[in-house]
């Protein structure tokens, strides 16, 4: 693909010049503007550029040169993600599995950030980092369900206080292998890095503190429907504490086995209920199972 959008001038300073070519219009997705402008392919006042982090000034003129951005067809802009709640200050989004929060090594494909940069070009300044625009807490690529998001910087730190501050509660429902036993408790275990496995997390005395309430839902032939409540975030915290009891979630490609058809885990943010940052009111918001473990937890409702 080919493109020659003409001059952009910035009307406002601070953006991130990958984040400006996402969300000026002229069709290029967050990676790809990434990629033209470590090509050589961009310049800002007539100067070639290579870093897509370069923060730029009011007033400055940047033009894409017309270059090949991809080798196939040209890409997709994101799709949109279901909007749960929205106001002027932030939103909660219904994010779907195979899409990751943000940004990482490994990944340079589309992600959440570059939807929402899409959809409300508006938080590009919200919040600290400016990889990681409105973002205050995360959930794992291939974990499904509902992640706040701010809208201003201002409701971005409140937002991540709340977070800090256990304000915001956060239920997942998730299948594990197994009979669970007790039906209810709260484990507390420290988590971190896996001592031989830099892509894993265990349960570590050397990890953070960590604790996962959870309830059995009810009992199936050989697992167990479970809602898991986050007393802390840590890294994939509820995957590691559910395979460290021996009741790993179905479908786990990392701590558990496969199942029932399904090629991500059985973990779905599916309740989330906080304090809303300025008018106090509460809110709660709820998300239905996916189609792909709604037809694995059939699947396994009908084992012998």
């Amino acid at each position: 693909m080919t493109t020659e959008p003409g001059e952009l001038t910035v009307t406002h300073g601070g953006a991130r010049l990958d984040i400006f070519l996402s969300t000026a219009g002229i069709g290029l997705t967050r990676a790809q503007a990434q990629k033209a402008i470590r090509a050589g392919r961009v310049t800002v006042d007539g100067v070639a550029v290579q870093k897509p982090a370069m923060s730029l000034s009011p007033g400055a003129r940047v033009r894409v040169v017309a270059g090949e951005l991809s080798a196939g067809p040209r890409a997709q802009i994101p799709s949109p993600v279901r909007v749960v709640i929205e106001d002027e200050w932030m939103l909660v989004v219904d994010k779907p599995a195979g899409l990751p929060v943000h940004a990482g090594a490994g990944h340079s494909g589309d992600t959440l950030v570059d939807v929402l940069l899409q959809m409300r070009p508006e938080i590009t300044g919200a919040g600290p980092d400016p990889e990681r625009p409105g973002i205050v807490h995360r959930l794992d690529k291939d974990t499904s369900g509902l992640i706040a998001v701010a809208k201003t910087a201002e409701s971005a730190e409140l937002l991540a206080a709340s977070i800090r501050g256990r304000t915001i509660l956060r239920r997942y429902t998730a299948l594990v292998v197994g009979r669970l036993v007790p039906e209810g408790g709260v484990i507390d275990a420290p988590v971190g890095r896996h001592p031989g496995q830099r892509q894993r997390q265990a349960i570590t005395t050397t990890g953070r503190p960590a604790r996962t309430g959870y309830r059995v839902i009810r009992y199936l032939p050989t697992t167990t429907l479970v809602l898991c409540t986050l007393q802390t975030g840590r890294m994939h915290q509820i995957r590691v504490h559910m395979a460290g009891l021996g009741f790993p979630i179905v479908g786990d490609p990392v701590y558990g086995r496969p199942g029932y058809g399904l090629r991500r885990q059985f973990l779905h943010a599916s309740y989330l209920a906080f304090d809303h940052p300025f008018t106090g009111e509460r809110f709660e918001c709820e998300s239905p199972l996916p189609d792909d473990l709604a037809a694995a937890l059939a699947r396994a409702e009908k084992e012998m």
